[in-house]
């Protein structure tokens, strides 16, 4: 039997959102969305045409997610194929659950950084037969956003959705309000950003839109209807200046919703960290995050948006022994912070709210514990 006293254990945790790729980049100074994709994210990302770099990230990547308590992520690659490959390879050597992909992007982009609608989709094809259901890896079909895809390449996108019905979609969603006018542009036909998605069939259950700032109650029904679900990234849209994510009307809606960090937009890969920017959010709208809410949007929320509740998010008999050893006496202030919390429920609003990657005392993937290699 191994004991940790005066320790917390909590289910693994969930980032439902989170670009590899752009590690190197986090803490990148003063731009909106679009401005930095260009003058941090696109170069960032043209470094991985080396394959030997890419796995060097990867490794990196996957450490710092279990240094933090992340035992499964839905992940951004590159439009390089082996970005894809990389991450998934650094995954399945820790036994990970994770799901990535690569990026499809033929337009409204650095052209070093394009592919087409044929070779998004035959790439794409080949890195669904070689990894998805492999171990514990699933495949995400991985459209950037629908401003850097063709009309060809979303219809090649919804066709690789119709093949694959058990594959995962992941793009992102109504981020910034310039993206949202230039898709309006872009798109004269669709009503709204999101219907763009669904009228190339990229709307479905195992469809994970990132951000979902800037919708209105009509899209939230028609997400719900069809099965799509939410990645909540406060520290990004903080940071980035995006907008205020309304979790109220996505309840409302009865959206799945999970907690994403962003990286490198967002500005940091602890879950901890991203549930404590949740609460300013929300706050800043009058609503309440409680701890224990803001665990399940972690975890077992996380968990339900991806459609993987059926193998991790508690610590259920039968369910997958992903789990976090937590410690409130990492630092001398969450020490003297814990000693005076009289519940459970203060105790973990207080260390989400002081804690970093120091009071992660133990990271346990199937059972396992896991240590940086």
């Amino acid at each position: 039997i191994t004991e940790f006293p005066g320790k917390l254990i909590v289910p693994g945790f969930i980032d439902c959102h989170v670009h590899y790729p752009q590690l190197d980049i986090i803490a990148s100074y003063g731009e909106q969305l679009l401005d930095w994709l260009h003058r941090y994210a696109y170069p960032a990302e043209a470094r991985f045409s080396d394959a030997h770099y890419a796995r060097e990230v990867a490794a990196v990547f996957v450490n710092e997610l279990l240094a933090n308590g992340t035992t499964t992520a839905l992940v951004f690659g590159t439009v390089h194929p082996h970005s894809a490959d990389a991450i998934f390879e650094a995954a399945k050597a820790r036994d990970m659950r994770l799901i990535a992909g690569k990026v499809l992007m033929d337009c409204n982009c650095p052209e070093e950084l394009q592919d087409d609608a044929d070779s998004a989709y035959s790439e794409s094809k080949a890195l669904i037969e070689r990894w998805h259901g492999r171990g514990r890896l699933g495949y995400a079909i991985t459209p950037r956003f629908a401003l850097t895809s063709s009309e060809q390449q979303l219809a090649a996108a919804g066709r690789l959705a119709r093949e694959y019905p058990d594959v995962w979609i992941h793009t992102h969603l109504a981020e910034n309000r310039d993206e949202v006018e230039q898709i309006a542009r872009q798109f004269p036909s669709c009503r709204s950003y999101l219907d763009v998605y669904d009228s190339f069939a990229l709307l479905r259950e195992r469809s994970v839109f990132a951000h979902c700032l800037h919708m209105d109650d009509k899209d939230r029904a028609c997400m719900a209807s069809k099965g799509g679900a939410a990645a909540f990234c406060p520290t990004s849209n903080l940071f980035l200046g995006s907008g205020l994510f309304d979790l109220s009307a996505m309840r409302a809606a009865d959206i799945r919703c999970g907690l994403g960090t962003d990286v490198g937009g967002g500005t940091s890969l602890s879950m901890l960290r991203t549930a404590s920017e949740a609460y300013k959010v929300l706050h800043l709208q009058d609503h309440a995050l409680p701890a224990t809410r803001a665990l399940y949007l972690a975890t077992l929320g996380a968990a339900e948006a991806l459609s993987l509740d059926a193998y991790i998010g508690n610590v259920l008999p039968g369910k997958e022994a992903d789990f976090v050893v937590l410690d409130p006496a990492a630092s001398r202030l969450s020490a003297r912070r814990s000693a005076a919390a009289g519940t459970i429920e203060e105790e973990f609003f207080a260390l989400m709210t002081l804690a970093d990657d120091r009071h992660v005392a133990a990271t346990f993937v199937r059972g396992k514990s896991q240590r940086p290699v």
